[in-house]
């Protein structure tokens, strides 16, 4: 199989900045859309410009009773933590990230991962159909 086939996942950089006069920002997708989206979040850091304040950055999202959900992720401050690594945090869109404390500007960079659904499941069905064909029948064990 080619490695850069139509099954495999697409990744493009993804980047917003926080800052008093833009507090929020809202990552989706199209609802016609039928890929599965992933946002994996790597860094949150105060940029130039950022007074030495507490900077929360909260994420909201929506929990298993639809109900609005606000999760503080990370708590900057220029002179003791101006950077926070996330380890490519996973969200499902869609979600917003707001600046609930501080002035910012905090700037989050990450990852956002493309899976074509029709392209998975034709992947899926080759290789199971190849593992079928490629195991031996099944003997009964000798007495």
């Amino acid at each position: 199989m080619e490695p850069h086939g139509p099954a495999c996942p697409s990744s493009v950089l993804f980047g917003c900045e926080l800052t008093a006069s833009t507090k929020s920002y809202t990552f989706q997708v199209d609802e016609d859309d039928d890929s599965d989206h992933i946002l994996a979040l790597s860094v949150v850091c105060l940029t130039d410009g950022a007074k030495d304040e507490c900077n929360v950055v909260e994420v909201v999202g929506r929990n298993h009773e639809n109900q609005e959900i606000a999760v503080p992720v990370a708590n900057l401050k220029l002179s003791c933590q101006p950077l926070l690594s996330l380890d490519n945090f996973k969200l499902q869109p869609p979600v917003t990230f707001r600046l609930a404390a501080g002035s910012g500007p905090v700037h989050l960079s990450g990852w956002h991962r493309i899976m074509h659904r029709e392209d998975a499941s034709f992947e899926d069905d080759d290789l199971s159909e190849e593992d079928e064909e490629e195991l031996p029948p099944i003997k009964p064990a000798k007495k």
